[in-house]
C-alpha cells in the first residue's frame, strides 16, 4: 500500500481544541459524514482509544470496520491501522497538526485498499474526496466550539 493521497487544512483553534475533537470518536456519528456509529473498543493508559469501531454508510457504500490508533505523546498526531473490516482489506491513516500563532494546520494522510478491485486513479480520488469532506467537517465541528 505504497500510494496514499496527503491534503491540510488551517483551523482556527489551539491544536489542543482540535485534537480532543479528533480523540472523541464515539461523537464521529453526530457530525463526520457517512459514519452511523462509532463504538470506543478499548483505550490506552492514558485513556484514548486504542481501538474503535465504526460503521460507515455513505450513499452504496456500506462498511463495518475496526480501527487500531497509536497517539502521540505530545497530543500534535495520531496514527491509525485496520484491525478488520468488512469491504476494507488495509486502511492506514493519520493526522498531523502544526500549530502557530493559536491557529492549527492539520494534515491527514489515507492509504485505503479496498477487498474489490480498484484502479489506482480511482481509489486516489476517493481518498480525496474522503479527505477533503473530512477535514472540512473537523473544521466546522472544531471552529464552532
Amino acid at each position: 500500500m505504497a500510494d496514499q493521497t496527503t491534503q491540510s487544512i488551517d483551523i482556527a483553534a489551539p491544536a489542543g481544541r482540535v485534537m480532543a475533537v479528533i480523540r472523541d470518536l464515539a461523537s464521529y456519528p453526530r457530525w463526520a459524514d457517512g459514519i452511523k456509529e462509532a463504538e470506543v473498543l478499548s483505550t490506552d493508559a492514558a485513556g484514548r482509544p486504542a481501538q474503535a469501531r465504526f460503521v460507515l454508510e455513505k450513499a452504496v457504500v456500506k462498511d463495518e470496520y475496526v480501527l487500531a490508533y497509536d497517539w502521540a505523546e505530545d497530543g500534535m498526531s495520531v496514527r491509525w491501522h485496520l484491525v478488520k473490516g468488512q469491504m476494507q482489506k488495509a486502511q492506514n491513516g493519520s493526522y498531523l497538526l502544526r500549530e502557530s500563532a493559536g491557529r492549527t494546520t492539520v494534515t491527514y494522510t489515507l492509504a485505503v485498499e479496498l477487498n474489490i478491485p480498484m484502479i489506482g486513479l480511482l481509489r486516489r480520488k476517493a481518498e480525496k474526496v474522503i479527505i477533503d469532506t473530512a477535514l472540512k467537517e473537523l473544521k466546522r465541528r472544531v471552529e464552532a466550539g
